[in-house]
């Protein structure tokens, strides 16, 4: 008996066409684009910077073989390796959503496109050091920066209207859609190529968010980025190989991405690929903490400063009620144990209670050393979710796009606090005066982490210089950011 099936092969699906027409065809004139794309570069590369004081991240990073040297290989910024495109990539990647501190997209499906730098910069510092080696003009950071904003621009966009998490996949299937397609760009595929290569990443096996959640969350969400954008180049650069790619990636009848994974719903879009999302992304300023509870840290913070002038502790707490999104109960609503770094910064009860205890948040509050302090869950104990529809609502409104949070404290004595309310975190772009100076602090303090003063200096001078650093070639912009050989990474020498 026939099955009926004709083998003809269709035309290349829409979704492939359009990512491959607007990386090949969309030219990115939008100065506020730029300028935050810049911003977002410096924050992301010193999010980076600060995770390499961690063991569990560094030991991931390096060649696969220890000890190989690639010549004219990219750099990993912070240490001495040079690796081929792949690796890089992975090392950056994975130094950069480490610490989860870099930027963040909220939609249906959010996620944290500056992921994507990894493949971008890995990529751009590869093809500048041969293109040099053969006498050839390198690419320039005013690529990079086009390649992130358009990279930004896939991601956001297609997670605008469709939830990923809601079908149990992970968010960095799109890092790897996006990565492939301006990875692809860099490398000089033609629009075919770039459509057989983004069809390769709709095809690849994709992550489950397995690693993120109770009772499995673990550090994987940490380097699955790093995979995910590495995965990216790795397509890319088969597919300018010579390999073939699948036009019907994502609506073949059972076997597409489509039936197979997104319960045979298709995508749906907002709006048509521009600049939109880098111009209105969210940066981490204050907080390494899941995004859905940078509010609630704002709150918890100004709550601290009013126990402390009231002569109050936190132990003078008997019940703290937040006020919430919807999301934000889906995500990181979490009793019980907590086992890991990837599980506390994940969890807004222990966000809050470290705030209000000790007036502070830093990656360092999550490591094990300073969760065995009992009070930490002791206080979280008597901390409780509720969801306000109306927050729901105005999380979801493409013109407010707020991630709000409000905290209520209610005494031992029976007297109760009133309420603090915070909508917009201060690394939204309705607070882009306040959180801009905070943010090149943020990549100061993480520069200091790993550089002399002189270093610094070299670094900051034209990163912080828009002009300046689109017309740096990129491989001079990656060797600011070269040390030596010691094994422990130390800062550079003054020179």
């Amino acid at each position: 008996m026939s099955s009926g099936i004709i083998n003809v092969r269709p035309d290349p699906d829409q979704v492939l066409v359009d990512i491959a027409d607007y990386v090949l065809g969309d030219q990115i004139e939008s100065s506020l684009a730029y300028e935050t794309a810049r911003n977002c570069l410096i924050d992301t590369l010193g999010c980076g910077l600060e995770a390499l004081e961690y063991p569990a991240c560094a030991k991931l990073l390096g060649p696969v073989v220890p000890g190989t040297v690639v010549p004219h290989g990219a750099r990993v910024p912070g240490t001495p390796f040079e690796l081929d495109p792949v690796q890089a990539a992975f090392s950056i990647g994975a130094m950069i959503r480490w610490l989860d501190f870099n930027d963040t997209w909220l939609a249906a499906e959010w996620g944290h496109p500056s992921d994507n730098l990894g493949g971008i910069l890995a990529t751009a510092d590869w093809l500048s050091r041969n293109a040099v080696a053969r006498g050839e003009a390198p690419l320039t950071m005013r690529d990079v920066l086009a390649a992130m904003i358009k990279a930004h621009e896939i991601q956001g966009c297609i997670a605008l209207e469709n939830s990923f998490n809601q079908v149990g996949l992970d968010h960095v299937v799109l890092v790897k859609v996006a990565s492939t397609a301006v990875v692809s760009h860099l490398l000089g595929l033609t629009r075919d190529q770039i459509i057989d290569a983004v069809s390769q990443a709709w095809v690849d096996g994709q992550s489950l968010r397995t690693y993120r959640h109770a009772p499995n969350a673990g550090s994987r969400k940490s380097w699955a980025a790093g995979d995910a954008t590495s995965r990216a180049v790795r397509l890319a650069l088969i597919t300018r190989a010579g390999e073939m790619g699948y036009p019907s990636a994502l609506t073949a009848k059972r076997w597409g991405f489509y039936d197979v994974l997104f319960k045979g719903r298709p995508f749906k879009f907002q709006r048509a690929y521009g600049s939109y999302v880098m111009e209105n992304i969210l940066f981490k300023v204050a907080f390494p903490a899941e995004f859905h509870a940078q509010t609630a840290a704002e709150c918890a913070m100004a709550l601290h400063a009013q126990l402390r002038a009231a002569g109050k502790t936190a132990e003078d707490i008997a019940r703290i009620a937040i006020r919430t999104h919807e999301a934000c109960i889906r995500i990181i609503d979490k009793q019980g144990p907590l086992h890991n770094p990837a599980d506390r910064d994940h969890c807004i009860q222990y966000i809050v209670a470290v705030c209000l205890l000790f007036g502070r948040l830093t990656a360092d509050d999550y490591e094990d050393s300073a969760a065995a302090d009992p009070r930490i869950d002791a206080l979280r104990a008597r901390i409780f979710c509720v969801e306000d529809p109306l927050f729901t609502a105005d999380y979801h409104d493409p013109e407010k796009r707020s991630i709000p949070n409000a905290l209520t404290l209610q005494l031992s004595d029976g007297s109760v606090l009133p309420e603090v309310v915070c909508e917009y975190p201060i690394g939204h772009r309705r607070r882009r005066a306040e959180g801009i100076p905070l943010l090149e602090a943020k990549f100061r303090r993480n520069l200091a982490r790993r550089f002399s003063a002189a270093q610094q200096e070299r670094i900051l001078k034209v990163s912080l210089d828009q002009q300046a650093l689109e017309a740096m070639p990129v491989n001079e912009y990656v060797d600011l950011y070269v040390v030596g050989s010691d094994p422990m990474w130390g800062p550079t020498p003054s020179a």
